[in-house]
């Protein structure tokens, strides 16, 4: 029987200092605890030995927290251990997400040893006013160091993390971020608005009671930074495959398309999610209770063919490409227009939807007003 591909992600819930601004499940954590966690992490791993025989990895994806806490033998075991589960001999893409404040040339050969061949840079800002602001442990000429002793390590394929709309910041003070981060020549950005999530430091602060909430970019500001990026990324040869990523063309993530296509992943480590023949679980989230029984997952939902079909709109509008009609009907047997018939027409009228041979896409101005689109199809 033919494998199934599958996308694997690995949660590294460690960080060196939690960012004000994050609401992701982390928190500082020594070397004890990181050591007992990856060892905990390999007992999940070895318990899905019967399930993954159904599957193959064509991409693997470590992200935290700030998974360059880890020394390159970790990184090491655990892939030894998801190689002695999982087929990863078809392999496309493995990426690292790293803090410039955590790697060393030595750790960063170490993960490329591994087989990483793809590193995601947790930036943010150019501005080291700005950084201090976030609560990020690097100032940029560490950043810009980083990026060098990547590339000595041997990785070409780096990505960047971008945040504009940050408190007090203007389009002058963004603008020039952006500058200095395609001077770094990377592959890939990943831009995204400043989100005020609750249970943060900086809700408290500029959340709707925060005293500061002023500080924040009004919304024009915001929308001049959003064209802001498409343009000058366009100028310096980038292209916009999905709403908040550009890349490079070749240099696409592969991961991260996956999850927007609807390929099957297994999430691995400490409130890990997973989406397995159409079964949506997680893992526990309290590490106490993880670390006895990391095998024990929740059950988040089980999605029904209408949910399935509004999810693959909304997750395949995401992207620049958009959806295929092909396989739409491969997938649930049905015409997409025999489904949304209602929302095509009334989207292709207002321009903010566009149909193109096998493919249904969202105009320019429909990736900018997508949330009222992806709301159609809930």
């Amino acid at each position: 029987m033919k494998k199934k591909p599958c996308g694997i992600y690995v949660h590294i819930p460690f960080c060196k200092q939690k960012c004000k601004y994050c609401d992701f499940l982390s928190a500082p954590g020594n070397s004890d605890c990181i050591r007992e966690y990856v060892s905990v992490l390999k007992r999940e791993i070895e318990g899905y030995a019967e399930t993954a025989k159904d599957y193959e990895a064509l991409t693997l994806y470590f992200g935290g927290g700030t998974p360059s806490v880890l020394e390159a033998k970790q990184v090491g075991d655990i892939v030894m251990t998801l190689r002695s589960v999982f087929d990863l001999s078809s392999l496309e893409e493995f990426t690292i997400e790293v803090n410039p404040g955590t790697v060393t040339l030595e750790k960063l050969k170490g993960y490329r040893a591994a087989g990483a061949d793809r590193l995601s840079v947790g930036i943010q800002s150019a501005n080291d006013d700005e950084l201090r602001l976030l609560g990020r442990i690097h100032n940029f000429d560490e950043a810009r160091k980083c990026i060098e002793t990547a590339r000595e390590a041997g990785f070409e394929n780096l990505s960047v993390d971008v945040i504009s709309a940050l408190p007090g910041q203007t389009v002058e003070a963004y603008s020039k971020t952006l500058d200095r981060i395609l001077a770094l020549r990377p592959r890939h950005i990943s831009s995204y608005s400043l989100i005020i999530e609750p249970g943060t430091p900086f809700f408290e602060e500029y959340g709707e009671k925060g005293m500061k909430r002023d500080m924040l970019p009004d919304e024009e500001t915001d929308r001049r930074m959003y064209a802001l990026t498409k343009e000058k990324l366009a100028e310096a040869g980038f292209e916009r495959y999905e709403i908040s990523n550009y890349a490079i063309p070749g240099y696409e993530s592969k991961h991260n398309s996956s999850y927007w296509t609807g390929r099957e992943y297994f999430g691995l480590g400490l409130g890990a999610s997973s989406f397995v023949n159409n079964v949506r679980y997680s893992n526990l989230r309290d590490m106490a209770e993880y670390k006895k029984a990391p095998s024990v997952r929740i059950t988040e939902e089980i999605t029904d063919e209408a949910g399935l079909m509004a999810e693959f709109m909304i997750l395949g509008l995401r992207m620049t490409a958009g959806v295929s009609k092909k396989e739409f009907k491969r997938r649930f047997g049905r015409e997409l227009r025999e489904v949304y018939a209602r929302e095509i027409q009334k989207f292709t009228d207002e321009k903010v939807m566009e149909e193109d041979g096998d493919m249904l896409r969202l105009t320019d101005y429909g990736l900018d007003v997508c949330n009222r689109v992806f709301a159609e199809f809930i």
